[in-house]
């Protein structure tokens, strides 16, 4: 089987690349490298340019006719960034992905996997969400995800069939360390605390007064490498999902279980041989309780379960770190 996978040189695709690799599946590569790593292509079959560009889309098809499904992982994704570049996110991330389907379309692939995000939810009480719950997205990049999700829903009774993964927090690196998150300073909880501890400065919790089960703010933390076996599934079970009239669904990935802030550190310091110092600090703007999800759609259309801890993705983020600081040293 040979599956396209579009934003393959970032740190999802990547990784799902190699997931492709070991389970015997053919990946062929689309990316721009605007953010995604030329080293995560090395030795892989990989096409350098822009999802909308039809001339090398076709290109592709024509090259590779064999070509089963789609994982379209292509997107910009950082929020503050969304916040100060809004019309540039909805070009990268709506017209973009657009245009994309429209090539796709016309070269007759009938299987889009669409990488959506757990950030359209309007989880802010702490509480569990499932994929019927409201949607309230709070950026520009989260409202990017739900146009998208909402456009191929339309697109798909006419067009090729789209299952949308809807990822809660990644976090780690593959197992092997062949790929992993390449920002050389992340803004996620994880990436920020990583830096505390080797700066030997203390973490501020921010936010203590949350209805959560110890007043820090909750998230779902699901390894990278869960999340990619997740994608080996939807493309094996693609099929049986959506059969019929059923030309589009969204499935929720995440561990089923929410994080506090308070235990990532006290996960952390478990990992870690020098105990990482915590402060309580005021909530910032925009900060909201956070929320986790069911995962009883994934268990049941793609029979998918993480396997691995959250100490697990901590453990694989700080092995990634040396290996990532060698592959930005220039």
């Amino acid at each position: 089987m040979k599956v396209l996978i579009a934003g393959g040189a970032g740190y999802i695709g990547s990784t799902v690349v190699s997931a492709c690799l070991d389970a015997g599946i053919t990946p062929v590569i689309l990316d721009s490298l605007v953010r995604g790593r030329r080293e995560f292509t090395e030795g892989r079959t990989f096409y350098e340019g822009d999802i909308a560009d039809g001339a090398l889309v076709d290109r592709i098809f024509s090259e590779h006719p064999d070509m089963a499904a789609v994982v379209h992982c292509a997107a910009l994704i950082v929020v503050p960034e969304s916040v100060a570049d809004p019309i540039g996110y909805y070009e990268a991330n709506v017209a973009k992905s657009l245009a994309f389907v429209g090539h796709l379309h016309r070269n007759g692939c009938d299987r889009i996997i669409f990488s959506s995000s757990a950030s359209i939810y309007q989880a802010e009480d702490g509480s569990p969400v499932n994929e019927d719950s409201p949607l309230a997205p709070q950026s520009p990049y989260a409202r990017t995800k739900a146009v998208c999700e909402e456009m191929f829903a339309d697109i798909a009774v006419a067009g090729p069939r789209v299952l949308s993964l809807r990822y809660f927090n990644p976090i780690g690196a593959d197992p092997k360390l062949r790929t992993g998150l390449q920002l050389k300073r992340p803004s996620h909880a994880l990436g920020v605390l990583i830096q505390a501890h080797q700066e030997g400065r203390p973490f501020p919790i921010t936010g203590t007064n949350y209805p959560t089960r110890d007043g820090s703010g909750i998230r779902d933390y699901v390894h990278v490498w869960d999340l990619a076996a997740a994608h080996i599934a939807a493309i094996e079970r693609f099929d049986s999902i959506l059969t019929g009239l059923k030309r589009s669904i969204a499935i929720n990935l995440g561990t089923g279980s929410g994080t506090t802030v308070r235990e990532l550190c006290a996960a952390f310091n478990n990992v870690v041989s020098t105990p990482l110092a915590t402060i309580d600090a005021d909530p910032r703007p925009g900060d909201v309780a956070g929320g986790y999800t069911k995962s009883d759609r994934a268990a049941e259309l793609l029979g998918w379960t993480p396997k691995l801890s959250l100490e697990d993705g901590i453990r694989s983020a700080l092995d990634w770190i040396p290996v990532r600081d060698e592959l930005l040293k220039d």
